[in-house]
């Protein structure tokens, strides 16, 4: 006997401690430091977004409500005490009659599995609202990684433009102690090396802008890591072909759960138009005979003017609606991938363009004016007007490898490809332009 009270009061603390066990599990927060790679990103907004918190949360309410659609009501209990404590012979409890009663409601039409399977189709869409905001979530870390890759691209070309910058003005200052050009060419060499460097203060604020917007995706205010590796350089020289919306997109999939979570809300209001039982029994005791007796009844609503005609027709209505934003949708969806394509096949051709075309052109040009001017054939505006031209293409070459991925990363969405299963490119390394 004391062993098993043993164990009851261990089985009592388990079942108490045990939610608040799950609890801290569940609030245990990924972090992430030093170099990270995207699908480390990912991994940790899936767990941690603040977003995908607050739908799972509406997962779990939406199965609390299927239960509680399932359940049967509860019975009813009735204690009437009759013909006492009034005047004459009714004073007192001689002359009463008590009455104890118990009735049930009983559902007819087959509403309460109507209301359960509405319930359960209702738990669907809340998960394929889970899926289509996950979908989303992980689109915009990616998108946001690719943006923190170019931020930290830039103060790496930022840093190289200052280098470049002060080379040149060392080679001024040597043109001017030597007495060939103006000192004048030197005050420009130096604003233009100033200029520089005020480039190099925005580049890093703008990373640190870019690490802050990635960190809050799996909610850190403060970023802990260090920097983000990937291979932003990894462009294929082939654009895939134009694609269709999949029925993988859970955009798409959820119509099917919804439309029939609308029929089934239908039916709901049409079984509410047919009458429920209440069946009820029970005891009763009177007091001036001492006897006893038994009651039983039914009680059988007549629905003469309240039909539930309003319900039904909204349900049917709603119904309608929800057929016709299905159509929408698509039609949207459609639309909204051909342009997303487009503007793939746009920035894919930019980035060969400048690859290929534009950046070794201005790479020659700055390389051959630089050397130029040591001896004389070009003058410092030429040389300068090199060094801005170079800087602002690789400039572009950086944003245009940005919008390609992004661009990408958007396109998949829309036909509903999973971060997680599809072919990072941009995971593979760190790479060089």
């Amino acid at each position: 006997m004391k062993r098993l009270l043993i164990t009851l009061r261990v089985v009592l603390v388990l079942c108490v401690l045990f939610p608040f066990v799950v609890f801290a599990e569940e609030k245990q927060e990924k972090i992430l430091t030093g170099s990270i790679t995207l699908i480390q990103v990912l991994q940790a907004a899936l767990l941690q977004n603040p977003d995908l918190q607050a739908y799972s949360y509406e997962v779990r309410a939406r199965e609390a409500e299927t239960l509680q659609a399932g359940l049967v009501s509860n019975p009813k209990l009735l204690v009437q005490v009759e013909n006492a404590m009034g005047s004459g012979n009714f004073k007192a409890f001689d002359q009463s009659e008590t009455t104890i009663q118990l009735s049930q409601r009983m559902e007819l039409g087959d509403k309460r599995a109507l209301r359960k399977s509405s319930a359960n189709l209702s738990k669907e869409i809340a998960g394929w609202d889970y899926e289509i905001q996950r979908l989303e979530v992980l689109t915009r870390v990616s998108q946001s990684f690719v943006h923190l890759l170019k931020s930290q691209q830039k103060v790496i070309l930022t840093v190289e433009g200052v280098q470049l910058a002060r080379n040149f003005l060392k080679a001024v200052s040597e043109r001017v102690k030597a007495g060939k050009v103006a000192a004048i060419e030197k005050i420009k060499a130096q604003v233009a090396l100033a200029n520089m460097r005020i480039e190099e203060e925005r580049a890093r604020q703008e990373l640190e802008n870019a690490r802050r917007k990635l960190s809050t995706l799996w909610g850190e205010a403060e970023p802990r890591f260090d920097s983000a590796q990937g291979d932003l350089f990894s462009v294929p020289d082939r654009i895939f072909p134009e694609p269709t919306p999949l029925p993988s997109n859970p955009r798409l999939s959820k119509w099917s759960a919804a439309l029939a979570h609308r029929q089934a809300e239908l039916e709901v209001e049409n079984s509410k138009a047919i009458p429920d039982l209440t069946f009820s029994g029970g005891y009763r005791r009177l007091e001036e005979t001492s006897d006893n007796a038994l009651i039983f009844g039914v009680t059988v609503p007549l629905n003469w003017f309240n039909r539930n005609q309003g319900g039904i027709a909204k349900a049917r209505h709603r119904l309608s609606k929800a057929q016709e934003e299905k159509r929408a949708q698509v039609l949207g969806m459609q639309e909204a991938l051909l342009k997303a394509h487009s503007e793939l096949s746009f920035s894919h051709a930019k980035v060969i363009s400048i690859k290929t075309e534009v950046l070794p052109g201005a790479e020659k040009a700055l390389s051959a004016i630089s050397e130029g001017y040591r001896f004389g054939k070009f003058g410092l505006l030429d040389v300068l007007d090199s060094q801005k031209t170079f800087y602002q293409v690789q400039n572009q070459y950086l944003d245009a490898l940005a919008e390609y991925h992004s661009a990408v990363a958007d396109v998949k969405r829309l036909t509903g490809v999973d971060p997680f299963i599809q072919d990072n490119s941009i995971d593979r390394g760190k790479g060089e332009p």
